[in-house]
């Protein structure tokens, strides 16, 4: 977020002084076209030496410069930062990236129990299911299936931000029925990860509902994929959208993508379980091993859904 945040001002500054990226990359005297290019869309580490020119080329001082070279640094530090875990591979980073610093994460999964909330065995499970179909798998997913363990720890460790006593982050989850039933798991897999939820919907910052497979959303709208929702602690950072695939996720900062998603989250959120039914739903399914729908479940009736905020057209559709 970071290198986002970077690349955006260093764009709108070199907008600003009337310049074309040919005329910067002529002016400092780089190589590489691509330079300049890689740094606006934060798709390098920066140098701080290049941001020096950089802004030095603008015309940036004061306060302004002050503030974009601790962003510059901040953005460089990845061994730093990196050391806050204990473990982390290619995979799982990218979702930390994201959880680092965050204020507010909102998050919405369809068939499984999101990474952040997992039990160790819950894990597992999930990784070494995908093994069979690691030969048609990037790199980082490969890592994965090939060395599950080190995967595991890697998401255990991502799951401190969550747990931390000094400002850990707001956290709100809707899960599907679906991911707590016999399919999800052995029956002992299961029942461990409906206590571990159990444990963590009781704490301040964190707020958990299932949806259960009756419920009715909105006008009869189905989500077509999990999503994740991010809110930084600095209001200048981006809020960010990440769209669940099966190998690869969807990164957004665009506003209406934003809003729409938004707009689902409400209306998951009015068709799930309160957060009290939920822990009441989550103690009961413990109980019997699983959360099988056949049992009972609190009755809620279709709510009328949030209006959308900036469209009116319908949402997303294939």
């Amino acid at each position: 977020m970071r290198r986002r945040r970077l690349g955006a001002e260093l764009r709108r500054l070199r907008e600003s002084a009337r310049l074309t990226g040919d005329q910067v990359i002529e002016q400092i005297g780089w190589a590489s076209a691509s330079k300049l290019s890689r740094l606006e869309n934060g798709r390098s580490r920066p140098d701080p030496q290049d941001v020096d020119l950089l802004l030095e080329l603008y015309g940036v001082t004061g306060p302004l410069r002050e503030d974009l070279a601790a962003i510059t640094r901040e953005a460089g530090d990845v061994r730093g930062w990196l050391r806050s875990y204990p473990v982390m591979t290619p995979r799982q980073r990218s979702f930390a990236e994201f959880e680092a610093g965050c204020a507010d994460i909102r998050e919405y999964s369809p068939v499984v129990v999101p990474g952040l909330l997992q039990t160790r065995e819950y894990a597992r499970t999930r990784i070494i299911s995908f093994r069979p179909l690691g030969n048609h798998s990037t790199d980082a997913e490969k890592s994965d299936v090939e060395d599950p363990e080190t995967e595991v720890e890697a998401r255990m460790a991502r799951q401190q931000r969550l747990v931390q006593e000094t400002h850990p982050p707001r956290y709100s989850a809707v899960i599907e029925e679906a991911s707590l039933s016999r399919r999800a798991g052995p029956p002992e897999v299961v029942r461990g990860q409906l206590n571990q939820l159990c444990k963590l919907a009781a704490l301040p910052h964190v707020t958990l509902q299932i949806l259960p497979g009756q419920a009715r959303i909105a006008n009869w709208y189905l989500p077509h994929t999990g999503f994740s929702l991010y809110r930084f602690a600095d209001p200048q950072d981006p809020e960010t959208l990440a769209i669940e695939g099966h190998s690869t996720n969807q990164v957004l900062t665009d506003r209406d993508e934003l809003d729409r998603y938004t707009v689902v989250f409400e209306w998951l959120q009015s068709a799930a379980l309160t957060a009290e039914d939920t822990l009441s739903w989550l103690a009961e399914a413990a109980g019997r091993g699983s959360g099988e729908p056949g049992r009972s479940t609190p009755t809620r009736l279709p709510t009328t859904p949030p209006t959308q905020r900036r469209r009116t057209e319908r949402l997303t559709e294939q």
